[in-house]
């Protein structure tokens, strides 16, 4: 029988991921001992089968756009990819799935790492293997999420991909279908199509990005409709098998598609199911509900960070979310009562509240932050939505021929601040950070006259849009 080993540690983390990571930097510059516990790769789901392995798919995909509406260029970039190359680049970008790298940055900051399936056996305490490990202060949860597959009868049988599959595949499909209407499906059909797939993609709802403004989703389904894709929305999977190596959907309309690969992008699931929650009053496989602090609802010592609480599941989010909870965690260990928890406050995770910026790497790209106009009214916000065609800005005639994009900022009346900011239209993922410093700065409409963009840049659009709002 092998002896278990008790070892005591101010802070153990679990889950090794940016977000993991993350808190463990904060509480070891607090000069917290930390325990790391990783099952996977340290670095985490965006490192390895998410954030990095696809935008490297998709950066060669919207650099050779980009070229085509330059006239000059145009000539040289009409032949297909190099998908091979594209595929070993992005092998590099994972690192070929070897976290050594990021394990010596680990052991660079002082933190501790234990590989194995860490487990809450009781308050403060997880078990990985043969040992047991302590929190004198507090144990972050930070093992994101995993995707969720449809209940279809044998779906197992045919090998769908999910967004791992689709991130880290070896070889282009020649047929691909991609269910869903969301991110993760928009840009692997965006990547795949531009790699050599024929591409379908089936939608149950009515459009693309519906977490967005109409238009944004409006807009990218267009253009991958003109790049070849198979667009169909409205539709749900009603059956799937694979005979012979061949995908075979038949749909709730009674179509029948074939392909040789087909990847759900339909949801995530908490990875909560087998940390022990049930031995410290919790449900297993459930979201976790924190406050502003992170902090478990109604725990003293527990704090869930990142995808696992749900409330912005976007890893620039998680990492703020850590340091957030990193600083707190520390505050309380140093016994301090009096966080500073307002809203904006270093103890407060505000922006997931109110500024939250995400980028689509699509062509176009949509992002967008804070609340779309939907969003701002049902919240009770007196709003008006200003919209401006990108098109007529100078600068994106000079970004490329052709160049379609638009924005809108939704403006509160009463506050005369701005709620939300979409932008859809080449390289508009660059503008969006200025759009989330006004959201979460709450400047008001009054100061962003004098925040002048310069000429001829897609940054134009704020004295278009600001226009939009005086004049009309």
């Amino acid at each position: 029988m092998t002896e278990t080993e008790t070892i005591a540690y101010d802070v153990v983390v679990l889950g090794a991921g940016p977000v993991g990571e993350n808190v463990a930097d904060r509480t070891r510059a607090a000069g917290l001992t930390t325990a790391v516990v990783e099952s996977e790769l340290v670095g985490g789901e965006c490192s390895y089968w998410a954030c990095m392995p696809s935008k490297a798919l998709l950066r060669p995909v919207i650099a050779q756009a980009d070229a085509r509406r330059l006239p000059g260029l145009r000539q040289a970039v009409q032949g297909p990819l190099d998908a091979e190359a594209i595929l070993a680049h992005r092998d590099y970008f994972t690192s070929d799935w070897k976290d050594d790298g990021q394990v010596g940055w680990l052991d660079g900051i002082g933190a501790d790492l234990y590989r194995g399936h860490g487990r809450l056996t009781g308050p403060r305490t997880v078990a990985v293997g043969d040992k047991v490990l302590t929190a004198r202060h507090a144990v972050a949860v930070c093992t994101g999420t995993r995707a969720v597959l449809p209940d279809l009868p044998g779906l197992a049988e045919v090998g769908p991909w999910t967004s791992r599959e689709a991130t880290s595949a070896q070889s282009v499909p020649g047929r691909l279908i991609v269910v869903g209407g969301g991110v993760v499906a928009t840009e692997m059909a965006t990547a795949w199509q531009a790699l050599g797939s024929q591409v379908t993609l089936l939608v149950r709802g009515k459009g693309l990005l519906n977490r967005m403004e109409p238009f944004a989703g409006e807009l990218v389904a267009e253009a991958l409709t003109a790049a070849g894709a198979d667009v169909r929305t409205g539709t749900s999977v009603k059956s799937v098998t694979r005979t012979d190596g061949t995908v075979v959907v038949v749909t709730d309309t009674g179509d029948r598609i074939e392909a040789d690969e087909i990847l759900f992008a339909t949801g995530r699931a908490p990875r909560t199911d087998d940390l022990g929650l049930d031995t410290v009053g919790l449900q297993p496989g459930s979201w976790l509900p924190v406050d502003d602090s992170l902090r478990v609802t109604g725990s003293e010592w527990l704090y869930a960070v990142g995808d696992v609480n749900r409330r912005a599941l976007l890893t620039h989010q998680g990492k703020y979310q850590a340091r957030i909870a990193g600083a707190a965690i520390a505050a309380r260990a140093s016994g301090a009562t009096d966080l500073d928890a307002g809203p904006w406050g270093a103890h407060a995770a505000t922006a997931d509240h109110a500024a939250v910026p995400q980028v689509v790497f699509t062509d176009p790209e949509a992002a967008a932050v804070g609340l779309s106009l939907a969003e701002a009214e049902q919240a009770g916000h007196r709003v008006r939505a200003v919209d401006v065609d990108l098109s007529s800005v100078a600068g994106a005639g000079l970004y490329g021929e052709g160049y379609k994009g638009r924005a809108r900022m939704v403006v509160d009346l009463e506050e005369e601040i701005l709620r939300g900011v979409t932008f859809v239209g080449p390289g508009v993922g660059e503008l969006i950070h200025s759009a989330t410093v006004a959201v979460a700065g709450q400047v008001p409409v009054a100061r962003l006259w004098h925040a002048v963009p310069s000429y001829p840049t897609l940054s134009e659009v704020w004295l278009r849009l600001l226009e939009a709002f005086r004049d009309n």
